[in-house]
C-alpha cells in the first residue's frame, strides 16, 4: 500500500507540473499519467495472479509426494522412493522463493521503514514452515510441513490478487477522468474551414466545431448552434442539458443531437476536467484520521501475533511438553491468522471507494479530514442567493382584479410589453410565459415601468410608485400579504384600469425543501445568511422549512455570523457559492462551495458540490456519515475476527477436538480481507 501511496504522490507532482507548463490542453498527459498509475496496479494483480497459478501447479506433486497427505488418503507407503523427499523439497523451494517473493519482499521493506506489519508475519510463518521442513529433509528427526507451506503460499497470493483487484477497482476515478477528453479537436480557422488539430494545440479565444455524438474537448461558450449536452460523469447531473448560444459548454461532455459551434475559454489546469482531476488527487492522498487508528492497530496487532506466536511455542512445547513439530504448528498458525491484512484494508478501500463515489456524483472532497468531520455536522449554513434560491427573479404569484381575465392570460399581456425591456423584473414576467402577443408601440416610463398596445389595447406594466403618483388605489389583502414577504409587486394595467398584480421574487430552488427536510431528519440545524431584508429572509425560511435566519447581512458580517453559532457549541457547515462567501467558508468547521460550474477551484472551501443543487450538501453530508460507519463496520470486523482467531489458533480448544492447521489459518484470513473488500463496495451516495 505505502508503494502505491507513493505512485500516486508522483502522479500528482507530475500533474502539477504539467499544468503549470502550459497554458494549451493536456489532457492526452493526463490521461497518459492515469493509464500509468492504474498500470501499476494492473501489473501487481496480473503479478498475485501469475504467482498464484505456478505455485498452484506445483502444489498439486507437493501433495502427491507428502508422506502426511499421503497416510491421510489412506496410501501408506505404496507411492514413496528413493529421492522423493529430495524432489519435494526441491518444489517446495520454488514455491517458497517464487510465490512466498512477495511476503519476502515486503518482510525487508517493513523492516527497513521500521514498521513491521502484515508481511513480516507472513514472511516469518512461511520461512519458520520452510526453513524447519528442510531440516527435516536432511536429518532432523520431525513433521514434514512443505504440504502447508505451499497450501499457505497459494491461499495467501489468492488473497493478495482478490485484495489488490479491489484496489484497482477503487483507484479508476482517475483514469475514467482523464479519459473523458478528446484527443482531436475540429478546429474553426479564420477561413471558415475546419481542420482536426490535436487538443493541446487550442488556445484562448479559438474555435472548434463539435458534431452529434462527440465529446466537447475544451471549456468554452456555446457561439453558435443548440443542442443537449451529458455532463453526467462530470457533473452527476443525469438528465441531458440544453445548450444554445451564450451557455457554458465543459470539456469532457458528451454532446447530443445538434452541431454546436464553441469559443475556447479555457485551457490546460484552467479547465474544469483538470481542476476536477487534481482535486480528486488532493483527496485520495489527503490524510485520513481514521486510517492513522488503522495503522497503529496494525503495528500492535503485529506485535501481538509475534508474542503471541512465542507465547505459543514455549507454552505446547515446554508446559503441555508436545513435540517440537506440533508446537510449532501452532506457532506457525497464530502469525498467519493474526496478519493484517483486513485491518490494513479497512480504511483505504472505503477511502477510495468514497472518493471515486463523490467524484462521480459531482461531489468533490478537497480535504479528506474535513469530510471526516461531516459525520459531525450539528448545524449547516445557507447563503441564501444562488444556493438555496437561483439568484435571479421570476413569477411567484398572480392576483386578477377582474372575474373575466384569467390569471395566465395577465400575464400574457404584461410578458407581451416587456418582451422589449433589458429591466431585470421583465425579464423575470418574460421568462414565467409561454407566450406573447403581438407588440406596437412601445415605450418605457422611466423608472416606473413600460407601455405598449397589445391586441388594440393599451396595456401597461408598473410599479407602486407609479399608481401613488397617479393617485390609483388598490386595496388587497392578498396584495398586501405579497410585500410582506419582501415580494416585487407590479400592476397591470389595460385601458388605464388596473386589473392585477403580478409578484415577483428571488426564485426558491425546487431541491432546498427536500434538502432541508433530509438534513433536518439527519438531526442537523438548518440555517441561512442573507443580505436580503427581513421580509424576503421570513418568507424564504417559512417557504422551505428552517430554523433559523439571519437577514440583512453584509458579505463582511458573515464569517462573524459563523463564530456566533459556533459559540453556542455547535459544529458548523458553511454552504455557499465560494466567491463572496470565502472569509464565512474559511472560518466554518468546513465549507462547501455550492454550484461551482466550470470555476471549480474555490480555495477556502473543503467540498466543492459541482451543481448548483442545495440537495448534494445533504448527499455529502450523508456520504461522510455513511463511509465513516464502513470504516467503524471494517475495523471493528478486523478486530474483532483477530480476536477471536488468535487463541483458536493458539489450540484452545484442542481438547475438544478443533484444532486449526496453518492453511485453514490462511483461509479464515483471506475471508476476513474480502469480507471488509466487499463490505466497502456497498457504499453508496443517497440523494
Amino acid at each position: 500500500m505505502e508503494q502505491g501511496t507513493q505512485e500516486g504522490h508522483d502522479m500528482h507532482e507530475g500533474h502539477r507540473e504539467g499544468a503549470n507548463g502550459s497554458h494549451k490542453m493536456s489532457a492526452p498527459r493526463m490521461e497518459h499519467r492515469g493509464h500509468d498509475h492504474t498500470g501499476h496496479h494492473a501489473h501487481m494483480v496480473a503479478d498475485f495472479r501469475r504467482r498464484f497459478w505456478i505455485s498452484l501447479i506445483i502444489t498439486i506433486p507437493v501433495l502427491i509426494l507428502s508422506p502426511m497427505v499421503q497416510r491421510v488418503m489412506g496410501l501408506g507407503d505404496s507411492i514413496r522412493f528413493t529421492g522423493d523427499l529430495y524432489i519435494l523439497f526441491a518444489l517446495s523451494s520454488i514455491i517458497f522463493f517464487y510465490g512466498g517473493y512477495p511476503f519476502l519482499k515486503g518482510l525487508i521493506d517493513e523492516l527497513k521503514s521500521g514498521h513491521p506489519g502484515m508481511m513480516t508475519l507472513i514472511a516469518i510463518a512461511i520461512t519458520t514452515a520452510y526453513v524447519y521442513s528442510s531440516i527435516v529433509v536432511f536429518g532432523l528427526s520431525g513433521k514434514i510441513f512443505f504440504w502447508e507451506l505451499a497450501t499457505l503460499i497459494d491461499i495467501m497470493l489468492v488473497g493478495h490478487w482478490i485484495e489488490m483487484k479491489s484496489v484497482l477497482g477503487a483507484s479508476r476515478a482517475l483514469e475514467e477522468l482523464a479519459r473523458l477528453m478528446p484527443s482531436d479537436a475540429h478546429k474553426v480557422m479564420p477561413d471558415g474551414s475546419v481542420r482536426d488539430v490535436p487538443i493541446d494545440e487550442l488556445e484562448v479565444g479559438d474555435r472548434y466545431l463539435v458534431k452529434p455524438g462527440e465529446k466537447i474537448p475544451a471549456d468554452g461558450e456555446v457561439v453558435e448552434g443548440q443542442t443537449s449536452v451529458n455532463e453526467a460523469m462530470l457533473t452527476g447531473e443525469s438528465n441531458p442539458v440544453f445548450k444554445a448560444v451564450g451557455a457554458k459548454a465543459i470539456g469532457g461532455s458528451i454532446n447530443g443531437e445538434g452541431s454546436i459551434t464553441v469559443e475556447v475559454q479555457k485551457t490546460g489546469k484552467d479547465s474544469f476536467l483538470s481542476q476536477m482531476i487534481t482535486l480528486v488527487e488532493e483527496a485520495q492522498q489527503s490524510k485520513s484520521k481514521t486510517q492513522d487508528l488503522a495503522n497503529r492497530a496494525a503495528l500492535w496487532l503485529t506485535v501481538i501475533a509475534l508474542s503471541c506466536g512465542a507465547a505459543t511455542l514455549f507454552i505446547w512445547l515446554t508446559i503441555i511438553h508436545k513435540d517440537f513439530a506440533f508446537s510449532l504448528e501452532r506457532t506457525v498458525t497464530v502469525m498467519v491468522i493474526t496478519c493484517p491484512h483486513a485491518l490494513g484494508l479497512a480504511v483505504p478501500l472505503v477511502v477510495a471507494v468514497s472518493t471515486a463515489l463523490s467524484a462521480r456524483n459531482g461531489l468533490l472532497i478537497r480535504d479528506r479530514a474535513a469530510f471526516e468531520r461531516g459525520r459531525n455536522i450539528q448545524a449547516i449554513i445557507f447563503d441564501k442567493t444562488g444556493t438555496l434560491t437561483e439568484g435571479k427573479f421570476g413569477i411567484t404569484d398572480t392576483v386578477t382584479f377582474s372575474d373575466g381575465l384569467k390569471e395566465n392570460e395577465l400575464l400574457q399581456y404584461a410578458a407581451s410589453v416587456e418582451t422589449h425591456s433589458e429591466h431585470p423584473i421583465a425579464r423575470g414576467i418574460v421568462a414565467s410565459s409561454r407566450e406573447t402577443l403581438p407588440v406596437e408601440e412601445f415605450k418605457a416610463i422611466p423608472g416606473k415601468g413600460a407601455e405598449a398596445r397589445v391586441n388594440g389595447k393599451i396595456v401597461k406594466v408598473v410599479s407602486p410608485g407609479y399608481l401613488r403618483e397617479k393617485n390609483i388605489v388598490v386595496n388587497d389583502k392578498e396584495v398586501d400579504n405579497l410585500t410582506s414577504q419582501g415580494k416585487t409587486v407590479v400592476f397591470v394595467m389595460i385601458d388605464e384600469q388596473v386589473k392585477g398584480a403580478v409578484a415577483l421574487a428571488d426564485i426558491i430552488r425546487p431541491e432546498s425543501r427536500k434538502a432541508i427536510s433530509l438534513l433536518k431528519g439527519m438531526g442537523i440545524r438548518c440555517m441561512m445568511l442573507t443580505g436580503d431584508n427581513k421580509q424576503v429572509a421570513n418568507w424564504v425560511s417559512s417557504e422551505i422549512g428552517l430554523d433559523e435566519y439571519f437577514a440583512e447581512v453584509l458579505p463582511h458580517e458573515k464569517a462573524q455570523k459563523i463564530k456566533e453559532v459556533q459559540s453556542r457549541g455547535l459544529v458548523v457547515a458553511m454552504t455557499g457559492d465560494g466567491v463572496n462567501d470565502a472569509p464565512a467558508l474559511a472560518q466554518a468547521d468546513i465549507g462547501i462551495a455550492i454550484g461551482a460550474g466550470t470555476d471549480v477551484a474555490v480555495e477556502t472551501a473543503d467540498i466543492v458540490l459541482v451543481r448548483s443543487n442545495p440537495l448534494d450538501a445533504a448527499a455529502i453530508i450523508g456520504l461522510a456519515r455513511a463511509t465513516y460507519r464502513k470504516m467503524v463496520q471494517n475495523l471493528a470486523w478486523a478486530t474483532g475476527y483477530n480476536a477471536f482467531a488468535i487463541p483458536l489458533a493458539a489450540g484452545v480448544l484442542y481438547k475438544w477436538g478443533i484444532l486449526l492447521n496453518p492453511a485453514m489459518g490462511a483461509v479464515l484470513m483471506s475471508l476476513s480481507t474480502v469480507i471488509v473488500a466487499i463490505n466497502a463496495r456497498f457504499l453508496r451516495v443517497v440523494k
